[in-house]
């Protein structure tokens, strides 16, 4: 399969060589695997980190937000016909040794394979006791909502196959997009899977989200899951 790693990066200057290397790495014999760096619209030294570094990049002109960032990504694997598209955090807390696994589990049929942090033990990664009641919070909202558990809806460490690229370049969630896309997947009847994968500490720099965006968080990303259960129809429409 020709394999797409979309990296959305945002004030990444200390963490993207490592995390492209990461990548590099990876020797995969079945599958061609690529990168594409999202430089979105960062306000530190990633563009320039990447140019010197010779790493494949698009540079927004300005800062979308993860969404737009991811989106464009999903538009780039749409455009150059990729079969699959993996999203790679740029903070070096993924691990590129699982993307075997996730391609593994689109090979079985599914559409959209979910790296996740609690269908075992292997992560060495403890979330804080305030973002694990959340994440538990949102997993069963969703269970609700589409009859289905996702144990790490959070998670951005997904594969998805050609259906999914297409629907995700067409049409994405702007903000904290995760558990809202995967509600949207689940109630349109595309098979959705997890596996686990080991999660690392960040290295470099810190997450954008405090308390106080961890309430707005909480609060809309709950209502987007809702809408999204609510009004999407089930099949390609």
């Amino acid at each position: 399969m020709k394999v797409l790693v979309i990296i959305p990066a945002y004030n990444e200057e200390k963490n993207i060589v490592k995390t492209v290397k990461n990548i590099q790495a990876l020797k995969l014999p079945t599958h061609t695997i690529d990168y594409i760096v999202i430089n979105d619209g960062s306000c530190d030294n990633t563009k320039k980190v990447c140019i010197e570094n010779k790493i494949n990049m698009i540079d927004l002109p300005f800062n979308l937000g993860i969404g737009g960032a991811v989106q464009t990504g999903y538009k780039y694997a749409y455009y150059n016909k990729y079969d699959v598209a993996i999203q790679f955090d740029g903070d070096g807390q993924h691990d590129a040794l699982y993307i075997e696994n996730l391609l593994t589990e689109i090979e079985k049929g599914n559409n959209i394979v979910i790296g996740s942090r609690f269908v075992s033990e292997l992560s060495t990664f403890k979330s804080t006791r305030l973002r694990r009641i959340g994440i538990n919070f949102l997993s069963n909202l969703i269970k609700i909502m589409t009859n289905k558990k996702i144990y790490d809806p959070t998670s951005g460490f997904r594969a998805c196959d050609k259906k999914i690229i297409e629907l995700f370049q067409h049409d994405y969630p702007s903000d904290y997009p995760e558990p809202d896309s995967i509600v949207t997947v689940i109630k349109k009847g595309y098979q959705v899977s997890e596996i686990p994968v080991k999660m690392n500490k960040r290295e470099n720099g810190k997450s954008s989200i405090n308390f106080i965006k961890s309430i707005y968080y909480m609060i809309k990303v709950s209502f987007a899951i809702t809408i999204a259960a609510l009004a999407t129809k089930k099949g390609n429409d």
